[in-house]
């Protein structure tokens, strides 16, 4: 969502369960650490042994490459990690592996590998995954990088080990952007924050006492798109992270909401209200300012979500007299059709990165929950059990769903697979934590 003071009485009321206080002070924060706790995994995990990685003494500053890999692995609550002290032996190679001892401590799986020094002061991490079934090497592969780019190289690791075994290209080499919040309202303090998928390696964007709110990444995960209160009223931003380069891209009369990116990157889409303060469906090209209304209605449209194609988005209005979700074309003339049906209370729509899946906010018994929708069947799944669930982004390979829950009166994250067998949550060490976005796959 997006204006907590500019929306209205009415959209407040209808759309939004949950809305940030304006905040007029600050205090000073640190980053917000997130420590993981898992919630929910399989019933039977696959049992695997991550055998200690051979280091490149001080080079690799002391990271240890296979508790990454296996925090990753387990937290994704389908793997069980055979405890070390259990491990019938120490190799690094694959044909050091001697299967059946394997085998028998009952891991299917071994992982092992070296992080060794290479000229210029790159790293290689070095990785072989055995089956102690039959004693092949089913995957081996080599990552370089700098130093710093060793953690991302562990994360590798997992994907690879998690696409082989599973089927499914793994996200934990990804990144999530989210807002942190602390201190009590008036005097709070806003954080936007990129991590690495797990929490770790974060990175402050942006700080402000005023508040920061929907962040929405770029395609190519160069930038974020967000809306910013610093001049207390709602402007959207865009900011390339690594460098913290940023510019004003709508700061109109109004709402100012929303931002979501087109597939090619060139195009936000926007909740907008103008001067009359009836929020609306817009599309700004952001090289040439070149704005497109989409929706021209009474109701409250808001929310816009584009379609992997490009041409169309979704969207959430309560022109049915409750919050549902509708997809519009984005040429001239075209006109909604509605999506969901079910229940009195669908908001906050994200696509699957294949468009197959729809995923919602919906009031489940009176408590709001992250559902997902088939969209050829229209089946939907409510997944999450919270009581006040939200902003829901999916991960890049589709398989697991980012969300805000409020846990003990205080914001946390949580995650979901598809299919609702496994979760995790991700808490911050101080404040609360809000509207994550997961971010795209990044190149090798």
């Amino acid at each position: 969502m997006n204006s907590p003071g500019a929306i209205g009485p009415r959209l407040r009321r209808r759309l939004a369960p949950l809305w940030l206080t304006l905040a007029l002070l600050a205090l000073p924060a640190a980053h917000a650490e997130l420590q993981i706790e898992i919630t929910s995994g399989v019933r039977d995990p696959v049992p695997i042994a991550i055998v200690p990685f051979a280091h490149a003494a001080a080079a690799d500053g002391g990271l240890d490459v296979a508790a990454v890999i296996q925090h990753d692995l387990e937290g994704s609550g389908r793997f069980r990690a055979l405890p070390r002290e259990r491990m019938p032996a120490m190799p690094t190679r694959a044909d050091e592996v001697a299967a059946p001892a394997w085998k028998a401590s009952g891991s299917d799986y071994v992982a092992v590998g070296r992080v060794s020094g290479l000229d210029g002061g790159n790293l290689a991490v070095d990785f072989d995954l055995i089956s102690t079934l039959t004693g092949t090497r089913l995957a081996s592969q080599r990552f370089v990088g700098d130093a710093s780019a060793l953690r991302n190289a562990a994360h590798r690791v997992s994907d690879a080990i998690y696409q082989k075994i599973l089927g499914v290209r793994g996200a934990f080499a990804t990144r999530i952007a989210y807002v942190a919040v602390d201190g009590t309202a008036p005097a709070q303090h806003y954080q936007l924050i990129v991590a690495d998928a797990d929490g770790e390696n974060t990175h402050l964007v942006l700080e402000s006492r005023f508040p920061l709110m929907s962040p929405a990444w770029s395609p190519d995960g160069q930038w974020l798109a967000y809306v910013s209160f610093e001049s207390k009223h709602a402007a959207v931003y865009v900011q390339l992270v690594r460098s913290g380069e940023r510019r004003q891209v709508s700061a109109r009369a109004g709402i100012n909401g929303a931002p979501a990116w087109s597939p090619n990157g060139h195009k936000l889409a926007l909740t907008l209200s103008g001067s009359g303060g009836n929020p609306d469906i817009y599309v700004l090209e952001l090289d040439t300012q070149t704005l497109t209304r989409i929706t021209d209605d009474p109701a409250i449209d808001t929310e816009p979500e584009w379609a992997p194609d490009g041409r169309s988005l979704y969207f959430t209005s309560d022109r049915a007299g409750s919050p549902q979700i509708y997809q519009i074309g984005v040429t001239a003339g075209a006109r909604p059709k509605r999506i969901t049906f079910g229940g009195a209370y669908n908001a906050r729509p994200r696509v699957s990165p294949d468009g197959t899946q729809l995923a919602t906010v919906t009031l489940d018994n009176g408590n709001y929950r992250i559902a997902v929708q088939d969209l050829a069947s229209g089946a939907v799944r409510v997944l999450s059990r919270g009581h006040l669930d939200e902003s829901p982004s999916f991960a890049p390979n589709g398989a697991t769903l980012i969300y805000s829950e409020r846990e003990s009166e205080r914001g946390s994250l949580g995650t979901v697979s598809t299919d609702g067998l496994t979760g995790l949550r991700l808490k911050a060490s101080q404040g609360e934590v809000r509207e994550p976005a997961w971010g795209p796959f990044s190149n090798p």
